[in-house]
């Protein structure tokens, strides 16, 4: 076989890219942990010693990691002064927990998924799924830290806004419903902003809800927000004005089962508000970095955990509009449509 030396030259680049940022992935969980970022942010530029110095630990471990964030893009550098400097978008992605361009979470979602990668080897083998409860207890706080950055910025000034009559029902006092709740980032945040309403967030894993319930407390909404475990198919409750899933509908291993569910616990006008990575139809319109991220974490999370429940119908986490939309209608909804989009995320309105 003769190898083309152009094309695979290439390949070699894109492996030493990936190789890169695979060992990249734990410096910014390490930045992140030890405030260097945040520092840089606050107090640059600062050469290797005053980073340290700042951040009480060692010049040599942090010069190295200084150059190694420089040579990716994520940290500025002087040579003429020797410092070092985040960029107010750097600052965005690295150091700032309330911008929507956040990404350490991601990093950490990542880090956490591969660690039972001998486990995830084995289900390629027999075909058996990997329970969302199965993985380390990190990765349920990295998904939190991920997506509440998403949550915060758009789910109350934008995405609800967008759904017919939503908004005003949820002002005067209504009904609501977080399915897939995790953490309860998203049903705090609700909570917080339509203090007329009462809310019920649901997941099956329950170190989730107990770390929800411990947030609702702290945001001190704990009186207006109660958490059930139960799964989306047996969830307790009838008459909500507003279900809401963020980001789980694809993780449900019968998710038609889900709607169906879903469709008789909501009110005859009620709303279904689906958040869903973003993604589009076709295989080959999500061959980009998108698509790429979250086929990977699709692989390592999202199917091995719908594999682990019934297995109806498997969507992944780039399932499209139309997965999604067939999926729910089959499941006994009429109307369904794209209320807004972010780069990250597709935001549906399901009704009744």
């Amino acid at each position: 076989m003769t190898l083309d030396e152009e094309r695979l030259n290439q390949h070699v680049q894109t492996a030493l890219t990936d190789f890169g940022a695979t060992a990249h992935a734990p410096l910014v969980v390490i930045g992140d942990k030890l405030g260097l970022y945040e520092t840089l942010a606050d107090a640059g530029p600062l050469t290797s010693a005053g980073l340290a110095e700042e951040t009480a630990t060692v010049e040599r471990y942090v010069r190295e990691w200084l150059r190694s964030q420089a040579a990716g893009g994520y940290v500025t550098y002087d040579p003429e002064t020797d410092r070092y400097s985040l960029t107010p978008e750097q600052a965005a992605l690295l150091a700032d927990e309330n911008s929507s361009a956040f990404m350490v979470g991601n990093f950490q979602v990542a880090m956490s998924a591969a660690r039972i990668e001998p486990q995830l080897a084995e289900a390629f083998r027999t075909g058996e799924g990997v329970g969302y409860h199965e993985h380390e207890a990190g990765l349920f706080h990295a998904i939190e830290y991920s997506w509440r950055p998403q949550y915060a910025a758009n789910l109350v000034d934008n995405w609800i806004p967008a759904l017919d009559g939503v908004d005003a029902a949820l002002e005067t006092g209504g009904r609501v419903a977080d399915v897939g709740c995790g953490h309860g980032a998203s049903t705090v945040l609700m909570a917080e902003a339509y203090p007329e309403s009462t809310f019920v967030g649901i997941d099956y894993h329950e170190p989730s809800i107990e770390a929800a319930r411990e947030r609702a407390e702290e945001a001190g909404v704990a009186d207006r927000v109660d958490f059930e475990v139960a799964t989306a198919k047996s969830y307790d409750g009838a008459d909500y004005d507003l279900v809401a899933t963020f980001d789980a509908f694809h993780d449900m291993g019968d998710p038609v089962g889900a709607a169906a569910h879903v469709r008789e616990t909501l009110t005859d006008d009620g709303t279904w508000m689906i958040v869903e990575l973003f993604a589009n139809d076709r295989v080959e319109e999500n061959l980009n970095p998108m698509g790429r991220a979250a086929y990977s974490i699709s692989t390592l999370i999202c199917t091995p955990c719908a594999l682990n429940q019934e297995a109806e119908r498997v969507l992944g986490a780039q399932a499209g509009e139309e997965g999604v939309r067939e999926a729910v209608t089959d499941g006994g909804f009429t109307r369904f449509r794209r209320a807004a989009e972010t780069p990250l995320n597709l935001v549906f309105e399901v009704k009744p």
